[in-house]
């Protein structure tokens, strides 16, 4: 039976109208989760967005969720969803499936999202590029010699196609909203604790990583908070009725001055001074400040987060041997292994000191405003996680560490200190590309930050804007 659905119609959906047909009963969600895989292979070929051919079936969920019928894809980042295979973008993970579902993956199911597949991600989501051996290099829809972002790059690149509405990825320093500003997409960060997450090994810090989606409109990361995230203690309001709020005058920060010293593309400064304008048009009161932030101190907080990860892969039931490993890899798990109490202990006051920094940041301030990225979208090979420098005895995970924020200079304090923060498609280079702009908040926060997203997207909407590959 041929379905009522056209792809053309169901690419432009976000997840909350197609929810709501699916509801009304105008469409049936067998019919959406048809047209959806026809959409995602008629991409896929162009992006290499897929880690693993499409689940068949689709993995289980509550019909009565609140975003029912909804197709949606989760990341090759670690053991997910309960006897699903995952490979976490390594060659050395063979035959793997995760034995129980992840804390988020149960709150996906219960959502209602249909699970049609995995998506790509760099070896161990430790790079700002989706390039790796085990699944090659996924490609922007917006420009295909052009790199998605990472590491949650597969999931950017099919919902930037209108592939799927939403797709799952995480955030440890970046790889939510920095996939969104190179695919043109909301990218939301919550607060550290709002979404269920993996639990930090003792003497490693507070956990940098937050788990979430991406989408193509505010309305619909609002609704997905709403739906998988957590109330928080100081406000239990739900997120998505702050997108029709109006949050009043609000005490502006902008700066493009990236925190790491690195000279920032002079398209990128110039769209997030255009932002900073047109919150001013709006009422807001904005001036030009930076959070004091050290970003030798991000550094030792994001080092000891790959430490983290690498004694995870070390604890896991078959060691990988070095052949199998890309550079970096090696390198962090040579460190590992051997890396001293004291500095580790010496990098959670790091992380404690730039959470201090920015906390006080936000107690003048309600809303700063940075670039997400420093550059437009990279080409690819340009962030080589697999750089044979790396084998070299003068090498170290911190180098790693500062080549990929020098690319993505904006996001990592706020991963270090807990704020929320979303990357917004609200600028465009002269090539065509998207260029994304960065909003952060207090912690618990993320209400005010949709409300004035959502002012932004009504001010300078983007939803017109289609790359080169797209699904409809």
């Amino acid at each position: 039976m041929e379905s009522a659905l056209r792809p053309a119609e169901y690419a432009e959906l976000d997840a909350t109208a197609l929810a709501a047909l699916i509801a009304r009963g105008e469409v049936v969600a067998d019919e959406v989760e048809t047209v959806a895989r026809a959409a995602i292979a008629a991409v896929d070929g162009d992006l290499n967005a897929l880690a693993l051919p499409l689940f068949d079936p689709a993995l289980g969920s509550d019909p009565r969720g609140v975003f029912a019928g909804v197709p949606f894809l989760i990341k090759d980042s670690a053991p997910f969803a309960r006897n699903v295979p995952f490979t976490l973008g390594s060659r050395s993970v063979r035959g793997a499936v995760a034995p129980a579902d992840h804390p988020m993956m149960t709150r996906i199911r219960s959502a209602g999202l249909v699970t049609l597949g995995l998506t790509t991600a760099p070896e161990y989501s430790l790079s700002f590029a989706a390039e790796s051996r085990r699944h090659g290099v996924t490609r922007n829809p917006w420009a295909l010699d052009r790199g998605v972002g990472g590491s949650s790059g597969g999931a950017a690149a099919l919902v930037a196609a209108g592939a799927v509405p939403v797709a799952h990825g995480n955030d440890g320093a970046g790889s939510l909203r920095i996939p969104a500003s190179a695919c043109g997409l909301v990218g939301l960060k919550p607060s550290r604790g709002r979404t269920p997450g993996t639990e930090r090994q003792p003497g490693l810090g507070q956990p940098l990583g937050v788990e979430f989606v991406l989408a193509r409109t505010v309305r619909d990361a609002a609704g997905m908070l709403d739906t998988v995230g957590d109330a928080w203690p100081a406000d239990a309001r739900a997120h998505l009725p702050e997108t029709r709020r109006d949050p009043g005058v609000l005490r502006v920060a902008v700066t493009t001055a990236a925190f790491s010293g690195v000279g920032v593309d002079p398209q990128v400064a110039a769209a997030t001074v255009a932002v900073a304008g047109t919150l001013e048009w709006i009422g807001h009161r904005v001036v030009e400040r930076s959070p004091a932030v050290d970003h030798e101190r991000v550094l030792d907080a994001l080092v000891l987060e790959a430490v983290a990860v690498g004694r995870s892969v070390l604890a896991a039931p078959r060691r990988p041997v070095a052949e199998e490993l890309e550079a970096v890899s090696r390198r962090l798990l040579s460190e590992a292994v051997a890396f001293p109490a004291a500095r580790a202990r010496a990098s959670a006051a790091s992380q404690l000191a730039v959470t201090l920094s920015i906390t006080g940041f936000f107690e003048e301030v309600d809303i700063l405003v940075t670039p997400t990225l420093g550059a437009l979208p990279a080409r690819h090979g340009t962030l080589d996680y697999d750089d044979p420098w790396f084998d070299s005895p003068g090498s170290s995970v911190r180098d790693w560490m500062r080549r990929i924020t020098d690319y993505g200079p904006f996001t990592a304090p706020f991963n270090v200190s807990g704020h929320p923060a979303i990357s917004l498609p609200l600028g465009e280079s002269v090539e065509g590309l998207p260029i994304g702009v960065q909003l952060v908040a207090a912690a618990g926060a993320e209400g005010l930050l949709l409300s004035v997203a959502a002012q932004l997207e009504q001010a300078m909407p983007w939803a017109q804007r289609k790359p080169p590959i797209w699904a409809g």
